[in-house]
This record gives structure tokens, sequence and C-alpha cells, in this order.
């Protein structure tokens, strides 16, 4: 059994922070539509992707936003179907444990696009069949996007002055998420390989990632 890693979505909020705490053993893979010249990064076009290198565990922070992709068919073509080949592909390059940064809500029937698609991509890997399945429901996420290039979104925005102002008084499930504390509780979640299929809330993922 290799304990080297796999990793997609590293440039994104949740992904950066996988990869700036990953703890080892092994290499952790990571898989870019954009190389940087960075050492372990496998450049690729989802959409066909290539035979992956074996790995144990395979982490997904693929995800963008229909503001972002510009339609519903752009966005269903990265948080489903790039979601589901990744996904397979992994399983094919021996991945005994997934773990996957859904969302909060998302449910496979819901009337909300954005919570359908996050569902039905959930039902999808759950199809799969893998050893240890893990899909984690933050709720708003937070985190530093100007490093990335990246607007603060609106949602955002709000959201980091509510919480500033009540804080605790949200409940735990609604209440904003740094995205480096979903990372912190995907790595430990995912180092125990607990067999079946875990759904962490964004009220246990802030537990999970202090």
């Amino acid at each position: 059994m290799t304990h080297d890693a796999l990793l997609a979505g590293a440039t994104g909020l949740i992904g950066r922070e996988i990869a700036r705490q990953w703890p080892g053993p092994g290499t952790l893979h990571r898989l870019v539509r954009r190389g940087s010249g960075q050492a372990h990064e496998i450049v690729v076009d989802f959409g066909a992707l290539p035979a992956l290198p074996a790995a144990d565990i395979a982490l997904c922070a693929l995800g963008t936003t229909i503001g972002v992709a510009g339609s519903q068919a752009a966005f269903r073509a990265v948080d489903f179907d790039a979601v589901l080949a990744y996904a397979q592909a992994a399983r094919a390059a021996g991945v005994r444990c997934f773990a996957a940064v859904s969302s909060l809500g998302a449910q496979p029937r819901s009337s909300n696009f954005y919570s359908r698609v996050k569902g039905e991509a959930e039902e999808a890997l759950v199809q799969l069949g893998f050893e240890s399945l893990l899909l984690a429901r933050p709720s708003l996420l937070m985190g530093d996007r100007a490093a990335l290039g990246q607007p603060l979104r609106r949602g955002e925005h709000i959201g980091a002055a509510v919480a500033g102002v009540l804080g605790p008084l949200i409940p735990a499930a609604w209440r904003p998420i740094e995205a480096a504390m979903v990372a912190r509780a995907l790595i430990r979640t995912a180092a125990e390989r607990r067999p079946g299929v875990q759904r962490l809330s964004s009220a246990q993922l802030q537990v999970l990632g202090r």
C-alpha cells in the first residue's frame, strides 16, 4: 500500500490549505489545470484525465460558483462532471479513502440548483464504492481570496461582518468557517480511513479542524 495522496483543486481556498498543511508521509500529487513549475504537480484536463499515480488517499476541493463559471452548465461541468471524473480516476489508481468538499444543504432533490448539483455529486461518489468516503459540508467559507487573486464575494463580506458582531450567537452549523479549518478537519479525518460514508457538517468540521 502506498502512502502517497492526490489532490484536485489545489489552487482554491481549501485546496491551497490542504497542500500547505499536508503532513505526509508520502507525496501529495496536486492535479492542476495550469502548471506553476512546483514539484509534484500534474497538469491535467479534467475532461480527459490520464491514469493517475497510485495513491491511498485522494482529496477533492474542486468547485466554482455559477457567477464565476458563467452558466449553470459550466458550473455543473466543474462541480459534478470534473468531481466524478477525478473520483473515478482515483478509484482506478487504487485510492481507498476519498475526501470531497461538498456544501451545506447539499441535497439531490433540492429545488435550489447549486444544492441539487452538490447533492447529486455526493450521491454519485457514494455509488463508486470507496472503502472510506468523507463528504465535508461547510457553511460559508472564509479565507484570503486576495492571495489567490480572487475578489471577496459579496456573501463572504456580509458573512464576515455578521460573524464579527454576532459570533457565538450564530448556530455552529451555520457559522462562517475558515478554509484552513475545513482543510485540517479533512486531513485528520482522512488519516483515520474509517470505513463507510461520513458526512461532516460544518459544526463537526469546526470541532475536527481546531
